[in-house]
């Protein structure tokens, strides 16, 4: 394990390209099937993000949150493609905003991608994190007076009864 923290990540294609026009972020080591992965701090989010479109990323596939754990950080995920005319395989990217939970917010990227309308509002709904700027964040799979963040893996779920003899 101290080995993998210690390796030396190789920078990718993009992270070269985002280093060189002076973009602040950290390469971290590549999924299994090859896509780069970038650590952006919050406040870079948006021009990063930016910068990322201008160059080409035009489609965002996904964006999803996940806890690591209690006491540690939240994760914004974001996964960008690059879409063009009859590409075969489109060149594809992952960006992820560590967050503190003490203070979970991070900009929203809705107004580059509009694909992130709804999946920033379930990472919000399930995870707390707040993303400034949204044009509608609220609740969409929990009710609007529900309390706490589900999957969160600190959530302690309130009490409930459950129905005894429903057959």
């Amino acid at each position: 394990m101290a080995e993998q923290e210690s390796a030396i990540v190789e920078a990718g294609k993009v992270s070269q390209w985002l280093t060189q026009n002076g973009f602040e972020h950290e390469a971290l080591a590549a999924d299994n099937l090859g896509v780069e992965i970038l650590k952006v701090d919050r406040e870079f989010l948006i021009p990063m993000s930016t910068a990322l479109y201008a160059y080409g990323f035009n489609y965002m596939q996904c964006q999803c949150a996940y806890d690591q754990g209690p006491g540690q950080d939240l994760v914004s995920v974001y996964h960008l493609a690059k879409l063009t005319d009859n590409a075969s395989k489109p060149e594809e990217v992952r960006v992820k905003v560590f967050i503190p939970r003490e203070d979970p917010r991070v900009p929203s990227v809705y107004w580059i991608w509009k694909a992130a309308d709804f999946q920033e509002r379930e990472s919000y709904d399930m995870y707390g994190i707040v993303y400034e700027g949204h044009p509608n964040l609220k609740r969409i799979l929990m009710n609007e007076d529900w309390v706490g963040w589900p999957l969160r893996k600190d959530y302690i779920s309130p009490d409930f009864y459950e129905l005894q003899d429903a057959y």
